[in-house]
């Protein structure tokens, strides 16, 4: 069974952007996938920031992304990129972190203005760590995400796009690991 690490990296404990990534791994376990959702903002913060990969949190976190055989990115927008969490957390991996894993970019905020960032801000930054199996990125609205719902995802036209996204992130994965 192929295993992916979900991460979301939105520093608010109640968040839309975790609500996603909750709802991405859910989906995925629905597959038969062994997904995992990864809150980086449970990792403790000095170890984090000074990246301590000796910091048996950190190392944990660490290892998920490497035994992984595909990983999901999920990010609020702040003033058009991507959040400041996940970049220290990003910046803590190895160089080839992400090499032969397959790589799902999603991210959430309040206006389509953003959507490039995940082309023009996030992408650059996966390739440099060695991403080659990167789905087409999906931007999602924060207004067609009800945390307090049974059903997150309210709009049915963003559903079925991320159930499409997802359905070519499974066989990114399975192409990932055929190829490793």
């Amino acid at each position: 069974m192929p295993t992916v690490l979900v991460i979301s990296s939105s520093p608010s404990e109640k968040s839309k952007t975790a609500t996603l990534a909750q709802y991405v791994t859910d989906h995925l376990s629905s597959i038969a996938m062994d997904a995992r959702h990864l809150r980086l903002r449970n990792l403790p913060p000095a170890a984090l920031v000074r990246a301590d990969t000796s910091d048996p949190a950190i190392a944990e976190a660490a290892a998920l992304v490497k035994s992984a055989d595909g990983v999901v990115l999920v990010t609020p927008t702040y003033k058009a990129s991507y959040s400041g969490l996940l970049k220290v957390f990003l910046d803590l991996l190895p160089q080839y972190a992400l090499a032969g894993k397959a790589i799902l970019p999603l991210a959430t905020g309040g206006t389509l203005a953003h959507a490039l960032m995940l082309d023009y801000a996030l992408r650059p930054v996966l390739h440099s760590l060695g991403a080659r199996h990167c789905v087409q990125g999906h931007f999602v609205i924060e207004s067609v995400i009800d945390p307090a719902s049974r059903e997150p995802i309210t709009d049915k036209r963003y559903g079925d796009m991320l159930a499409e996204v997802i359905g070519q992130f499974d066989g990114a994965v399975n192409y990932a690991r055929k190829a490793a």
